[in-house]
């Protein structure tokens, strides 16, 4: 059985995960791997950059145009986000073998399968996932990912994507770069679709806070994402020093996080919160488009 940590004292991180990760292989124990960032060294940062690298897609108008015909992201933002973080967040924490991950994956693949989604889409989507928790991690974790560790999620996205039944997967991380670039320079482009469902996003996010905070959303998202992201949204560039300000109070933040942690070890899935389900993570097969749950065989 692998192994459960505890804090120290219930508030200091215990470098026993750490030392636990460096024996680790990103070929063969990826999954572990991703299990231990995710649950223990990481479970805030990834859960951030995750939402980012989301945004990030909507940058394509092949993925905003698909959400913005089917509706769902501006009619039930808050279910939708949630019910995305409850598949992508077990498969994560369980690993794609375990019986709800495999769970997890199946019922992603059935809401997908409802859609006419090209190949290159869901290969420019797996990408984010694997790119934006590396980049946020070495620019605003309490540590840096080691090298392995950035593979580990490489090896880990590659496989997910295989079990969601994709071609073409690249080989090498340095491969899927390629390929991103390729994509955005092909596709990126400001368009109705992407602002509508950035604006979307926002508001999502504006619902989590008090109402005199929410003017300040979408700027955090603006200093918080590349130049390209904010033309291909029609965002403005924030002031310089509000974008000084975002980005210093999440490099400041990661000093104390160096030894402690106020997230539960392990943090699980049955440990979080759902806005759109207060009364607990809902079951993996209950999530999706109502009328897709509801089409399904009792």
């Amino acid at each position: 059985m692998p192994v459960v940590y505890s804090k120290r004292f219930g508030l200091f991180r215990n470098p026993a995960v750490g030392r636990e990760l460096q024996t680790l292989d990103p070929v063969r124990d990826h999954q572990r791997m991703v299990h231990l960032l995710t649950a223990y060294e990481f479970p805030f940062d990834i859960t951030r950059a995750l939402e980012l690298a989301l945004f990030h897609t909507y940058a394509s108008p092949r993925v905003s145009g698909l959400l913005a015909r089917t509706g769902e992201f501006e009619r039930h933002g808050q279910k939708r986000y949630d019910d995305t973080s409850r598949l992508i967040g077990q498969f994560m924490e369980s690993g794609y073998d375990s019986d709800k991950g495999q769970r997890a994956i199946a019922h992603m693949n059935l809401i997908h399968s409802h859609y006419r989604i090209d190949n290159a889409d869901y290969l420019f989507v797996l990408a984010t996932f694997v790119f934006y928790p590396i980049d946020w991690l070495n620019q605003y974790g309490w540590r840096k990912l080691t090298n392995s560790e950035e593979l580990a999620f490489f090896y880990f996205f590659r496989e997910v994507g295989r079990r969601m039944n994709l071609s073409d997967l690249p080989d090498t991380i340095a491969d899927l770069q390629t390929f991103v670039d390729a994509y955005e320079a092909k596709y990126f482009r400001y368009t109705e679709s992407n602002q509508r469902i950035a604006d979307a996003t926002v508001k999502i996010v504006q619902g989590w806070f008090p109402r005199f905070l929410h003017p300040m959303v979408q700027p955090t998202f603006s200093a918080l994402i590349p130049e390209k992201l904010r033309l291909a949204f029609g965002y403005q560039r924030p002031p310089g020093w509000f974008t000084g300000l975002a980005q210093g109070a999440l490099w400041l933040r990661k000093w104390p996080l160096r030894w402690i942690t106020f997230k539960p070890y392990p943090y699980l899935i049955e440990k979080s919160s759902f806005r759109y389900y207060p009364a607990g993570p809902p079951d993996i097969e209950a999530v999706g488009p109502d009328k897709i749950i509801n089409s399904q065989p009792r």
